[in-house]
């Protein structure tokens, strides 16, 4: 199915505008990794000059509460968690649940052994717990950019996270020159696993008797009724309360923005090879937001769109550039191009996948071409064509607050609401 958004007509005068600089920074920006690589072994998860947005472990004015991790002690793999307030049952009414939880005059500070925490713990005996689908979003920014923590990135997981009803777990996966192919894919496998291994510290900890779970990096109940922290610095060993809390892995959804797309494919794919090796956590669906695909033989819209707005041809050839190692430099690079005959995974076991893509965007039809060969073996891979749009057009910063991208998120939750519903409360058109 494919379905279209809008009248098509060119992009506005702004976007227009917008694109010149952008195109102009980012040109510049690759030419400088390209000509000074820098050897980093522990891998970079941001750059200097991104604009971060703090994390707020407290319910913010939109409801959503998020805090970061550093779940890998050997690389810079790091999270952020999105909460949404409808997690907790409550008798108040939501804005009071605000007040009552992110004051900080009556936010909690709970401290052991040297940490203190300010902000959303779970309740000790989870009755005044929800548990919500998990989200697993890997953000874009052509390999060598962007970040969990981003202004961006923060706003957009925010909107998902409320839209949803869903707790989202953005990936801030290494980026490259520092860390090339497989180090982002493999990120992406280990927050996968690193799900699993949360839910299954949480039902110990419940079968032990312990009941809630709290702190920043994990908690117990105490024989004299606090709350004791326990952290191990990374966040590792102890199950993160909010997952723990709140998280349903059994209704697990891979979210790929951009060269994000690229990697929730692959921990897709992943996840059917792996089958029950990764209870409870089941991959029920995957969105693929404007998938960073790319492939030797030019597609139409691959020569009708070179010269593109914001991302164009030669500008992505040169993060691949980046990306890929030296010796591997070829387009057709599984991870590039998804049709690539040499796959483990047919493509009649991939996960129910939503692809959107932009009108003004060069990589579309290899897009809609993956998803065409999904439905050809029975998938339910829809295509959302916006018009009038360009390539990360409901993700970037300067774009987030029009109209189409705000209908492009709510487009995906109407979608992903199929997969995700309990039982019995499926959502209805």
């Amino acid at each position: 199915m494919h379905f279209s958004a809008c009248e098509s007509k060119m992009p506005s005068i702004t976007v227009k505008l917008y694109s010149v600089l952008f195109k102009f920074f980012l040109k510049r920006k690759l030419q400088a990794l390209i000509d000074s690589p820098s050897h980093n072994p522990y891998g970079v998860v941001s750059r200097p000059d991104e604009t971060i947005a703090a994390a707020n472990p407290s319910f913010s004015e939109d409801g959503v509460a998020t805090k970061d991790l550093h779940i890998d002690p050997l690389t810079s793999l790091s999270l952020r968690i999105f909460l949404p307030d409808s997690a907790i049952v409550s008798p108040k009414s939501v804005p009071d649940l605000r007040v009552r939880v992110p004051s900080s005059r009556s936010l909690k500070k709970v401290s052991d052994n040297g940490v203190i925490y300010g902000g959303y713990l779970p309740e000790k005996n989870g009755r005044n717990c929800r548990k919500l689908p998990v989200i697993l979003q890997f953000h874009g920014g052509g390999w060598v950019s962007g970040g969990s923590d981003t202004v961006a990135n923060d706003v957009f997981c925010r909107r998902i996270a409320k839209l949803c009803d869903a707790v989202v777990v953005a990936v801030g996966y290494r980026l490259a020159p520092e860390s090339k192919f497989p180090a982002a894919f493999e990120d992406g496998v280990k927050v996968l696993n690193w799900l699993g291994k949360q839910a299954n510290l949480a039902e110990c900890d419940r079968s032990l008797g312990n009941g809630g779970i709290g702190g920043a990096g994990g908690g117990i109940g105490g024989g004299d009724g606090r709350r004791r922290q326990i952290v191990d610095g990374f966040g590792a060993s102890m199950a993160e309360p909010w997952l723990a809390a709140h998280g349903d892995p059994s209704r697990c959804v891979l979210l790929g923005v951009s060269c994000g797309a690229n990697i929730a494919n692959y921990v897709a794919r992943y996840s059917v090879e792996a089958g029950t090796r990764l209870d409870p956590v089941r991959v029920v669906a995957q969105v693929l937001m404007y998938p960073f695909f790319i492939g030797s033989t030019p597609t139409p819209s691959e020569i009708k769109l070179s010269n593109a707005y914001l991302y164009d041809k030669s500008m992505s050839l040169l993060a691949w550039k980046l990306f890929l190692p030296e010796d591997d430099l070829n387009l057709d690079h599984p991870a590039g191009n998804p049709l690539n005959p040499v796959r483990k995974v047919p493509l009649k076991f991939m996960p129910p996948t939503l692809t959107v893509v932009a009108e003004h965007d060069w990589m579309r039809d290899r897009a809609i071409a993956y998803s065409e060969e999904l439905r050809k073996v029975n998938v339910d891979a829809p295509v959302l064509d916006y018009k009038n749009a360009v390539h990360e057009f409901a993700t970037l910063e300067a774009l987030l607050k029009t109209p189409q991208a705000q209908a492009c998120s709510e487009d995906i939750a109407i979608w992903m609401k199929k997969y995700i519903s309990l039982r019995g409360h499926e959502f209805s058109y």
